[in-house]
């Protein structure tokens, strides 16, 4: 039985790398669908059953630009059987934010960690597994490194049936179940009420919501926004933040001194880029 899994990460994390390490010849290129975006995608080179789809590299799945349009629309649309998420050790931070998002979808998911061998900083693997709910397997896509054990999670997890997501505040999370209960019976209807609360204007689109439904939406955000003195995208993106702080305090130890960027800057970052489209990161 074919097995579809889905190569994400953040541009620049070794994804590319990666595909063409797992893939090596067995590979196909051309674009995705009404769009200049290449598409790529190929068979493990050591197991054709495992058909991996390269996504373009995003930061987000708020579908602020063409590549995040494409990425989305193909894990919700398509649901494969399990996301494989690679992750830039050397920015941890910035990458795990992608990672609590796709932890939403009801996709099992694999969490490669690469250029390990690069960084300083003593990671705990085992911590990170239990605060992310998901396998996490350290490799090297330059050198080549924890190919096999990547795969072999990848093929584990496909048999499973839903990811486990990281949880908000009791708040939201009850304004959430409440949605859920609005919506028409689909998959992953987690992640669509979340994305109805955070008034996502092409869900709501594709949802067709009545007028009394959109309302009673419409107090629910009020209120979690009343409650937090805030606007609900910058109230989830900092909760986001803060389980990111707590997972990397207690899953890594420093050995030299970074530059962190403060929680306004952070929020900033991933707002801004919802009018620019671009990256906004220090």
């Amino acid at each position: 039985m074919e097995i579809k899994a889905a190569l994400t990460g953040n541009p620049n994390c070794g994804k590319t790398t990666l595909f063409n390490a797992l893939t090596g010849s067995k590979q196909r290129v051309g674009n995705w669908p009404g769009v200049t975006v290449e598409k790529k995608e190929g068979t493990y080179k050591n197991d054709p059953s495992i058909l991996i789809q390269d996504l373009p590299g995003i930061y987000s799945l708020s579908p602020y630009s063409l590549e995040e349009v494409v990425a989305r629309s193909y894990l919700v649309q398509e649901h494969p059987d399990v996301i494989l998420d690679v992750v830039d050790t050397s920015n941890l931070e910035r990458n795990l934010y992608l990672t609590t998002q796709l932890l939403e979808l009801d996709i099992p998911v694999v969490v490669g960690l690469n250029m390990m061998d690069i960084v300083e900083d003593k990671i705990d693997l085992k911590k990170l597994a239990r605060w992310l709910n998901a396998p996490v397997v350290e490799v090297s896509a330059l050198k080549k490194q924890g190919l096999e054990s990547l795969m072999k999670q990848v093929k584990n997890e496909s048999a499973k049936k839903e990811q486990k997501p990281f949880l908000f505040s009791r708040s939201i999370e009850d304004a959430i179940g409440s949605i859920q209960r609005l919506l028409p019976e689909t998959k992953q209807t987690r992640w669509y009420a979340l994305k109805v609360l955070e008034n996502d204007s092409r869900i709501l689109e594709e949802l067709s919501l009545s007028k009394t439904d959109q309302q009673k939406i419409t107090k629910l955000r009020e209120a979690i926004e009343n409650e937090f003195d805030d606007d609900i995208e910058s109230i989830l993106t900092a909760q986001r933040y803060d389980f990111i702080e707590k997972l990397i305090q207690d899953c890594v130890k420093r050995k030299r001194t970074k530059h962190a960027m403060s929680v306004s800057d952070r929020i900033d970052s991933i707002v801004t880029n919802r009018f620019l489209a671009l990256p906004i990161f220090g």
